[in-house]
């Protein structure tokens, strides 16, 4: 492929909504933490040359994670959202800017290698890149504050937009910094690459790449973890 290919993972959510003191990426499934889960997803796929987590200044579990992992898993300084911590994890990667990153959420330890391997595939010689997606399936209702529903939205062309995100690297890190300095705090790669001017592609994926966002989240990611272990979620 054109340039090498690189992994950034921001890791310095709280989770607040997991009700947990721990933040979520560090919360045990399937016999360790959610961040290793997503880092053994990653460090599977040979073509990634190496890892950056981005996670919080003095983040001791964090770091007793990572360092095993070194030198193909290095740290970063996470940032007070997501986008300044994806942002400090493309500054340090020892990355050409023609070289490709893949930004993957530490809260989807669920990502099928079939799903990774498909969007490098299918990305690898496209001029801007894309991300993972499944097309909405349920209904859509559009409501007031007060919860009364104000719309039914047409599906029909509307995806759930997943992770890994796939860009180069010196468009992605411009398109941040762009975003940055107009005080739009995007909340995926693919909205500061749209902001840009680009048009990022769409890559079908599977919706077992879940985000772990609350407790009722644990035990599906589980069983999930477990058909991919045993084969049944790898195609």
């Amino acid at each position: 492929m054109s340039g090498r290919l690189w992994a950034v993972v921001p890791a310095g959510g709280r989770g607040a909504r997991m009700g947990s003191e721990l933040p979520k990426q560090y919360l045990q499934l399937a016999g360790a933490s959610i961040l290793e889960h997503t880092l053994r997803r990653l460090l599977d796929e040979p073509r990634i040359a190496g890892i950056v987590v981005a996670m919080a200044a003095g983040d001791e579990l964090g770091r007793a994670i990572v360092d095993p992992l070194a030198p193909r898993v290095q740290i970063a300084a996470g940032g007070a959202e997501r986008c300044h911590s994806v942002l400090n994890g493309l500054e340090a990667l020892p990355a050409a800017d023609d070289d490709w990153a893949l930004v993957h959420d530490a809260a989807r330890p669920c990502l099928r290698p079939a799903d990774l391997a498909k969007l490098i595939d299918q990305l690898q010689a496209h001029p801007i890149g894309g991300i993972l997606g499944v097309p909405v399936r349920d209904t859509l209702k559009r409501c007031a504050a007060t919860g009364e529903i104000e719309q039914t939205v047409d599906r029909a062309s509307l995806w759930h937009a997943l992770t890994p995100q796939m860009f180069r690297v010196g468009l992605l890190r411009g398109a941040l910094r762009e975003a940055l300095a107009a005080d739009r705090l995007v909340t995926d790669e693919a909205q500061a690459i749209e902001l840009a001017g680009h048009t990022p592609v769409m890559v079908e994926g599977h919706s077992d790449n879940l985000k772990i966002t609350r407790p009722e989240d644990l035990p599906l990611a589980a069983w999930y973890l477990q058909a991919l272990a045993s084969g049944q979620g790898t195609a």
